[in-house]
């Protein structure tokens, strides 16, 4: 079975979020009383006692002004938890944030929703990323939280396997 590459938010981007976010607004660190917020800045849950921040993040938006893609209207933006300075990144193997249901969101090389798919067990994230890419119009999935809708993560066709 094929690995895919969960990406974080990059660390120039997370630079930026730490000054403004992409509403507009100064991030406002806080320390995490009870931990367990998923910080997509190194794709793990936090810890108790850890500085964290909640930011307004854009996900296809920044991914459209690397690639040159004009998503309109499907632009969005919203919370993302991220450590308020600059942490080591990811280390992690296989998928982040498992043990509750998500969606798998496809999108075209023109940043355009091509579709989703809620991914349960006995589905597996390898099986529907595998799924997403055998359509050779996608080119770019988001990983989100059932529940509130949140940008998790995402992987991109054109990142080599793990």
């Amino acid at each position: 079975m094929t690995s895919y590459h969960a990406r974080p938010i990059e660390p120039a981007a997370l630079k930026e979020l730490r000054a403004t976010d992409d509403a507009g607004r100064p991030m406002a660190p806080f320390a995490d009383d009870e931990g367990g917020a998923p910080l997509r800045c190194c794709l793990r849950r936090s810890e108790p006692g850890e500085r964290i921040a909640l930011v307004s993040y854009a996900p296809l938006r920044r991914w459209a002004a690397e690639t040159g893609a004009d998503p309109g209207a499907y632009d969005e933006q919203g919370p993302v938890f991220i450590h308020a300075e600059e942490c080591g990144g990811p280390s992690l193997t296989g998928h982040p944030f498992p043990g509750a249901h998500r969606t798998v969101r496809r999108y075209s090389a023109q940043g355009h929703i091509l579709g989703g798919r809620l991914v349960e067990p006995p589905l597996t994230f390898d099986e529907a990323f595998t799924a997403a890419f055998a359509d050779s119009e996608v080119v770019l999935v988001h990983v989100r939280a059932v529940e509130y809708g949140c940008f998790l993560y995402e992987v991109r066709r054109s990142d080599p396997e793990w």
